[in-house]
């Protein structure tokens, strides 16, 4: 059985965001950010509503293509380059709305994260020949027992999305994230909408993929409890523009944080 591969804590930076301006018509969408990210952290990305946090992920990704600005990631210029080669380098990530398959089951979902990594091409993966048809049992057995038993969710596999609880439908989506292998995983709001109880267990996921494997991690979230615990760092936008960076001690005190959150007269 092949066995997802720990990434590697050094001290370095394995994402770098240089100057990246991003704008929708005459709409500024991010203004000139910069961020950089160390491999083994947990960076936080926090801002009010249309800071520009998810569009700043979506850059990254690839999804977006910003009008300046470069991203690198492990030292590469990593610009424009295809979402999909993103990806297959090792940028996975999660979406604020869950963008499943409902009416498949949770294995089958997982495994769609892990499709960019097979070697063998489209028309034999159709046609299961036989060297597709052994790749693809590899692929079961991995995901059936290092990303579902890693989140708990084993006994699961077979239900369908559609019948999960929305808590469970977000560890999929990060199962379908981790099956991909990723070295960076950005987590878009991976907290939002669920209950504390589900919380607590999303949060703790979050941690054992950092500390057990080594994933570096970037995430979006509302929940400041949650940011303060898990980050290493955070960077805080406001109208596009990052205002701050820093430990989530100094972001809790910085006075242009306070004053994007609570308004002038709390600053």
């Amino acid at each position: 059985m092949a066995e997802i591969p720990v990434a590697t804590t050094e001290d370095r930076d394995i994402l770098c965001v240089e100057g990246l301006s991003l704008s929708f018509g005459g709409l500024a969408a991010l203004t000139a950010v910069d961020l950089s990210v160390r491999a083994g952290s947990i960076t936080g990305i926090i801002g009010p509503n249309g800071a520009g946090k998810t569009s700043l992920l979506n850059c990254i990704s690839g999804f977006y293509k910003p009008q300046s600005g470069r991203v690198s990631f492990d030292g590469r210029d990593v610009s424009r380059v295809a979402p999909d080669r993103r990806a297959a380098l090792g940028i996975g990530r999660t979406f604020q709305n869950v963008a499943l398959f409902e009416g498949m089951s949770v294995l089958d979902n997982v495994k769609l994260g892990a499709h960019a990594r097979l070697r063998s091409g489209i028309l034999a993966t159709m046609a299961m020949t036989p060297g597709a048809r052994r790749e693809e049992m590899r692929l079961r057995e991995e995901v059936e027992n290092e990303v579902l038993d890693f989140l708990e969710m084993e006994h699961l596999r077979h239900r369908t999305v559609g019948s999960l609880a929305y808590g469970l439908q977000k560890r999929v989506d990060l199962a379908r994230a981790l099956a991909m292998r990723p070295r960076v995983l950005l987590l878009d709001e991976p907290v939002a909408g669920m209950n504390e109880e589900e919380t607590e267990d999303m949060a703790r996921f979050i941690l054992d993929v950092q500390e057990e494997r080594g994933v570096t991690v970037v995430l979006i979230e509302h929940d400041m409890g949650v940011v303060m615990d898990l980050c290493d760092r955070i960077a805080v936008l406001s109208f596009g523009e990052r205002i701050a960076l820093g430990t989530p001690a100094e972001i809790a005190c910085h006075p242009e944080v306070i004053r994007a959150y609570l308004g002038e007269e709390a600053a």
